[in-house]
């Protein structure tokens, strides 16, 4: 027993032998719990499956993984599970406090780095005075109330600095926590809106301000006693500041510009920056600042580009999964909520949650007043800016470990901490409600769209890999400056708890700074492809959007969209990709089930790209595209969306256009006619005949229409093919010449044809319809791309029936005339649904 460490209290005295890291084994005798490394790794489990349940528990609160994190260090010590004493003494024994700060230390120095090197002060410079007034006035007032505070709980009797006392509990209560933010505004919907941008813009500038403000708060705590030492380590931080960017940085980037171009990065350079993170660590703590400070400024000075996105993918899952739980751990560890007492201390503490609250709505709503924001606007924002996390915890545990904090007011900011970032979501939930200033519009689908009008389009877009056939549909779409396309590109990120993902919503694209992460690496590729195919065709306008959310909530996003950009179709990519030997094969389940919600809430028209390669000109120009298209119309609004797109392609010069469709045979109306017989001999069903007709007569208003528009057009080809059933219609497909390079078909929502009567049996995927499943399988002989369409119809009674005027299912010359039949009419529905009277 060589070394003693001391614990927090400073009457306590801990001895541990050195030579006790492992154990020899319990078959020799030996008790694991009393060796440093299996006692750590039995913590470390402990702590991480402990916040894990509790992240799960709280998923449905929407609560940021901060708190659980944070509770879990909480019941883990003194205030719960800490109160049973064999529980403290055999798994957290003070001996061990030493290896489980170090590590905790450790995880926080490279997440910091990481964070660093995440961060781009390019943004910073760019950002609008509202944000940075409202960054400046959501500090001020909280740290007055954190002034006012430290004379409450008269901190000076201990020979605490009161200066010192003041500066902790100010920045404590006036940080605001970007990362955690970030989160929430992602689960709330927000990341991307108004009210989103300005609150991670303020509080990007809030965290700046935070790490000026908590190395000045170190830099006095360590050197209370005199003055000049104060003012050594602040000019020492400077100088090792001006160090890093005019030495390290120029470093740094010769490292990457002596990797040759798609190459990675060596994994000397890495090693020699992981090293470097450590030693600048070491520097500002010996120089007298924290060492996360000197892990901070060193991956601010690491250029973006392909050496943070390795840095980051190598780092970020093991240390902000595994390492940095274990610092938000141990400050729970610390917290001994039973150290609060008396009713006055509750009160106290009460009174700071409030008012800590209300000083940061009231300073941002001042601002939002006066730029003429909504009154709940501004008062989400405020309570927004109230999102605690990282930085006040590292302010905390700084303050309590140089005694700046006793255990009492340690336990009551973390409390503080815990209860304003959990309030958060639901009171924003609660009182902000976005107006929805959505304009109703009626070109809701291709048919209702003029030919003489802008066509909106939203691009769903998850990997680089569905940008090149979509670009080649849009543009055999034939915009022209008579009828221009607006593309919305709507990149589907999922919401993880990775915090490099959020920056991309951030990220000035503009500046021509290299990406931060894989993601926004991704974003860019495909943004710079459809910008490129704007450039080139022409009467095309693209605007690239973000989303960021879970798959389960996704589809929301892209109705929103759609809705908001009041688009007219959507187009979607298939949940399977196709593989070398030509089968396919599924890329991601959470795809299929986004495409489905789409397909059951989209705002207008839909289309599931199935994307085989669609083969033609990849130079984007106008005069060069070939595309042979088929449609295969069987009748159904569906159809008749899908020939009003093809009819549309049509019109492009090298577009060649072949329209089967498949009539059924006297067996066919044989069987449908006595199907409806004995459906009608049930005297409780009622069996509405005259629907199905009025969708025939609208499928051949819709072809003679066609024909006779497209009679003396070359390039157009429609042929009628008679078929029985389901098996005819199959083997006429497959007979069909394999010339195509895409495929148009409706997806033949609400329809029963007795021409795909058994299709439907064997589908592999039903939402693309019997004739889209089968077209899309792996064992259909073609490589042909697919489209499959559904039309919007609207909702009501009356928009489930036959569409609203918005629907495009019925002309409008005829809405009026049919909506007087069925006023006469109202126990008609729509044609072969059934209802008990």
């Amino acid at each position: 027993m060589a070394a003693a460490a001391a614990n927090k209290s400073e009457n306590t005295i801990v001895c541990y032998a050195p030579t006790m890291i492992t154990t020899n084994g319990i078959w020799q005798g030996d008790n694991p719990l009393n060796y440093s490394l299996p006692l750590f790794i039995l913590q470390l489990t402990l702590v991480v499956v402990t916040t894990r349940i509790l992240v799960f528990l709280l998923k449905p609160l929407r609560q940021p993984r901060v708190i659980s994190e944070i509770l879990g260090g909480i019941i883990l010590g003194p205030s719960v599970l800490g109160q049973i004493d064999k529980f403290a003494s055999t798994l957290f024994p003070l001996r061990s406090v030493m290896v489980l700060e170090t590590m905790a230390n450790i995880g926080l120095l490279y997440f910091l780095f990481l964070v660093g090197v995440e961060m781009d002060l390019v943004i910073i410079r760019r950002i609008g005075r509202k944000a940075l007034a409202i960054a400046i006035a959501g500090m001020i007032l909280p740290f007055i109330i954190g002034v006012s505070f430290s004379f409450v709980l008269n901190q000076k009797s201990q020979g605490v600095n009161q200066g010192t006392f003041i500066l902790f509990l100010g920045v404590a209560l006036s940080v605001t926590a970007f990362p955690v933010l970030a989160r929430i505004l992602a689960e709330l919907k927000l990341l991307s809106s108004e009210i989103g941008r300005i609150a991670m813009s303020s509080a990007l500038i809030n965290d700046v301000c935070a790490w000026i403000l908590l190395a000045f708060a170190i830099a006095l705590a360590e050197n209370e006693s005199t003055s000049l030492a104060s003012l050594w380590v602040i000019l020492s931080s400077v100088a090792f500041v001006v160090f890093c960017i005019f030495v390290v940085r120029p470093l740094v980037s010769w490292m990457v510009k002596r990797t040759p171009e798609g190459e990675t990065i060596s994994e000397f350079y890495i090693c020699l920056i992981l090293t470097g993170v450590m030693i600048a660590g070491f520097i500002t703590d010996a120089i007298g600042t924290h060492s996360v400070f000197g892990a901070f400024v060193f991956g601010l000075v690491i250029p973006n580009g392909p050496l943070g996105v390795t840095l980051i993918e190598k780092l970020e899952d093991f240390v902000s999964g595994l390492l940095l739980p274990l610092f938000f751990a141990m400050s729970g560890l610390k917290t001994n909520i039973l150290a609060i007492k008396g009713a006055m201390t509750w009160g106290y503490l009460i009174l700071v949650i409030i008012l800590a609250c209300l000083g940061k709505i009231a300073g941002t709503l001042l601002v939002a007043i006066y730029y003429q924001m909504p009154f709940y606007e501004g008062v989400a924002l405020g309570l927004l800016m109230n999102t605690k996390g990282l930085v006040e915890m590292i302010v905390l545990n700084v303050g309590r470990d140089q005694k700046v904090l006793d255990d009492m007011s340690f336990a009551i900011m973390v409390i503080v901490a815990v209860v304003m970032t959990a309030i958060i979501t639901p009171i924003v939930t609660t009182i902000y409600k976005p107006a929805r200033r959505f304009v109703p519009y009626k070109r809701r689908s291709i048919q209702r769209s003029k030919t003489d009008a802008e066509l909106r389009v939203l691009v769903c877009i998850h990997t680089p890999r569905n940008v090149p056939t979509i670009i080649n549909l849009l543009e055999a779409s034939h915009p022209t400056k008579k009828s221009p396309i607006c593309i919305y590109v709507l990149h589907l990120v999922e919401l993880t708890g990775r915090a490099s993902a959020m920056l991309i919503v951030h990220n000035t694209r503009k500046s021509g700074r290299p990406a931060l992460n894989r993601t926004q690496a991704q974003s860019d590729h495909i943004i710079n492809a459809f910008e490129n195919f704007e450039q080139h065709a022409g009467c095309v306008s693209v605007q690239p959007l973000t989303a960021i959310s879970p798959y389960s909530t996704m589809h929301e996003d892209i109705c929103s969209v759609a809705e908001d950009k009041r688009v007219a179709f959507i187009i979607i990519p298939f949940h399977k990709q196709q593989t070398v030997d030509g089968g396919m094969e599924a890329t991601n389940p959470a795809f299929r089930t986004i495409n489905q919600n789409v397909l059951a809430n989209a705002p207008c028209s839909v289309g599931i790209l199935v994307d085989r390669g669609l083969n033609g000109s990849t130079r984007l120009a106008a005069n060069q595209v070939s595309h042979h298209i088929g449609v295969l119309f069987f009748g159904g609004q569906d159809d008749r969306e899908a020939l009003s797109y093809a009819w549309r392609m049509s019109t492009h010069p090298g577009i060649n256009l072949t329209v089967t469709r498949f009539v059924p045979g006297d067996d066919a109306i044989g069987e449908s006619t006595m199907d409806l017989t004995q459906q009608s001999d049930n005297p409780r069903i009622l069996t509405v005949v005259t629907d199905s007709d009025r969708e025939k007569q609208f499928d051949e208003d819709f072809i003679n229409e066609f024909r006779a528009r497209t009679a003396n057009d070359e390039s157009i080809v429609f042929t009628e093919k008679v078929v029985n059933n389901g098996e005819d219609t199959v083997a006429m497909i497959r007979s069909i010449d394999t010339v195509f390079d895409l495929f148009i078909v409706g997806r033949g929502q609400g329809t029963i044809s007795p021409l795909t009567a058994g299709l439907t049996d064997w589908s592999e995927c039903p939402e693309l319809g019997a004739i889209g499943d089968l077209l899309a399988s792996s064992d259909f002989a073609a490589t042909v791309s697919v489209l499959v369409v559904q039309q919007y119809v609207g909702t009501g009674p009356l928009g489930d029936a036959l569409g609203t005027p918005d629907s495009p299912i019925l002309p409008v010359e005829h809405f009026e005339d049919f909506t007087g039949q069925m006023n006469r009419r109202p126990q008609q529905l729509r044609g072969q649904r059934m209802f008990n009277p």
